[in-house]
């Protein structure tokens, strides 16, 4: 069964705009992946599109000529505006003959046979971190194969406030499969004593995770493959290769497992953006309140938390990023803001707090509004909201005397700071 018979490469020489093109072609409902400016004419026959989009040329050209005597439809110098889209939906219908009926009902379809063939008789184990990537592909696999998943929530002891406890309830009642909770906070924060540095804190929580993941998968017996929730940004921000983009930063599911996984892993959301998991969760019947959860990276907080990572300072920053959640939670962006969080800044400043000197943390509050998670602009709060947030933090968080709220956009800046 293939996802689709109409696909679309963009083959990227570096643009910026690379994402955004794919974004475009999506929108159309036609499906597309981004290949590198390097991709050999084989490669491409063996991907059968049906048509080439080419990026702007930064580089300079340097696709081998032969990609051209494929004779397949070309695209060269999309624009992005209103005139762009228009000249893009005419090559997509009238040049490559498109039907543009690539659909959620049809990706769930091909996702769930795709895991069936790969998994056979197979018994699968899936990391849930109560986040909508993991859920989602808990609720897909548990379609394709039944009972022959189980989940394991590692308890890192980086989650947000009263969170394990919340993937615990929520992940008992809503899959009707093995659900296994570790408790492993104290071996993170050890292995994690004295770094400092994002990508080497990234690799380690990574690699953590999955040594406690295969020491209770042991328990499961015999069950041979891993399912994770890797999806499209994932993989281009990881310098993956296959395109052009270059390392932005490291996910621990994505080039940041270790050489001697003993799993097979199943990744069903690796093509799809943010916000077609959400459209997937909804079709297979998730619950709202869990497909429009608030993204959390894998690293969690250890990645919020700026600098070397102890217990206090993760507690402190879960009390102020709570405080933040909850004034959220009462705003007319409860639904609009993509991302809202807390980030301790590895910074002390000069405060005074009932009339004597203080030196203490800083905390950022980070908010974006974004559809696909490639690009954010921020949120533009209102002063009282702020205001508020930044009050409570400063009159309910001890250790804490300055607020200060990131107004940067991705690009130059990336949602997360680390």
């Amino acid at each position: 069964m293939s996802i689709t018979r109409e696909k679309i490469l963009v083959v990227d020489f570096g643009s910026k705009s690379a994402q955004l093109y794919a974004r475009r072609i999506r929108e159309q409902q036609v499906f597309c992946q981004m290949v590198g400016h390097e991709v050999t004419p084989r490669q491409i026959q063996d991907m059968a599109p049906v048509g080439l989009v080419f990026t702007d040329n930064p580089l300079g050209n340097r696709l081998d000529p032969a990609v051209l005597a494929l004779g397949l439809p070309t695209l060269e110098g999309m624009t992005l505006d209103e005139d762009g889209n228009r000249k893009l939906s005419a090559f997509l219908k009238e040049t490559c003959g498109c039907q543009c009926d690539w659909t959620m009902e049809k990706f769930a379809e091909y996702a769930i046979e795709e895991v069936r063939q790969q998994v056979g008789e197979g018994r699968v184990v899936c990391g849930l971190s109560g986040g909508v990537d993991s859920s989602v592909v808990a609720a897909l696999i548990y379609k394709a194969i039944g009972n022959r998943l189980s989940c394991i929530f590692v308890d890192t002891g980086l989650m947000r406030k009263g969170e394990p406890e919340s993937v615990t309830e929520t992940f008992s009642k809503q899959f009707q499969t093995d659900l296994h909770a570790i408790n492993a906070e104290s071996l993170f924060l050890s292995r994690l004593a004295g770094v400092t540095d994002p990508q080497q804190k990234r690799k380690i929580i990574g690699a953590t995770f999955i040594d406690c993941f295969a020491e209770e998968a042991k328990k499961l017996g015999d069950a041979p493959f891993l399912a994770q929730g890797t999806i499209y940004p994932d993989i281009i921000e990881s310098g993956i290769p296959g395109c052009n983009a270059k390392v932005i930063k490291h996910h621990h599911n994505v080039g940041g497992l270790p050489d001697d996984l003993k799993f097979d892993l199943v990744e069903p959301l690796k093509d799809l953006f943010k916000d077609e998991v959400r459209q997937l969760g909804l079709t297979l019947g998730l619950p709202a309140e869990i497909v429009w959860r608030q993204p959390f990276p894998g690293p969690g907080l250890g990645v919020r938390c700026l600098g070397e990572l102890t217990k206090a300072k993760l507690d402190l920053l879960r009390e102020a990023d709570a405080i933040v959640r909850e004034e959220l939670a009462k705003s007319e962006f409860a639904k609009t803001a993509s991302q809202t969080f807390a980030v301790l800044l590895p910074v002390q400043s000069v405060g005074v707090r009932n009339g004597e000197r203080t030196y203490e943390n800083a905390i950022a509050i980070r908010s974006v509004q974004t559809t696909d998670f490639m690009t954010a602009n921020w949120t533009r709060f209102p002063y009282d909201v702020l205001e508020t947030m930044a009050d409570r933090i400063l009159s309910e968080v001890p250790g804490v005397n300055r607020v200060v709220y990131d107004i940067s956009k991705k690009p130059s800046a990336t949602i997360e700071w680390e």
